[in-house]
């Protein structure tokens, strides 16, 4: 899904932030999510991930957020998905990729409140409760990337 990159009509361009989240399984088919500490969406469960720093790849991007937001150490793999998300004054262009944890201990870290694995029934409870970042669920289903 992609938002107006001009905003709102009369009020000019919005700045695009690169932005980066990771889709880590567990063995199990199990998913990672981390509860947001800060906005957009503070309190609400996404993909572990954040924005890309000024020069700096979306693979070492990737493993930046993820160690900083879970403790746990990740190779990054394929891109599976993008989409850009509104958000105050600016338009986020995420790139979400797939990612093997290589090491480290879960826990939430910064920018993180809470970290959890779901399974497919506990997805759909956060999102049927409204605990799912917008349109994350939606955006996993359409490509096939949700936990088992």
């Amino acid at each position: 899904m992609t938002g107006n990159p001009n905003g709102p009509i009369g009020l000019g361009p919005q700045r695009i932030v690169r932005c980066v989240g990771a889709l880590i399984y567990h063995s199990d088919g199990r998913l990672l999510l981390i509860r947001r500490a800060n906005p957009p969406g503070r309190g609400r469960w996404s993909l572990p991930g954040g924005r890309v720093e000024p020069g700096e790849p979306d693979d070492v991007a990737v493993i930046r957020e993820v160690a900083e937001e879970t403790g746990l150490i990740v190779t990054a793999h394929e891109l599976v998905g993008s989409v850009n998300r509104p958000g105050p004054g600016v338009t986020f262009d995420i790139h979400d990729y797939r990612c093997a944890v290589i090491g480290g201990d879960p826990a939430a870290g910064s920018d993180a409140s809470g970290l959890r694995w779901v399974d497919a029934a506990e997805f759909a409870a956060l999102d049927g409760a409204g605990a799912l970042s917008d349109l994350l669920a939606d955006t996993l289903r359409e490509w096939g990337a949700g936990p088992r």
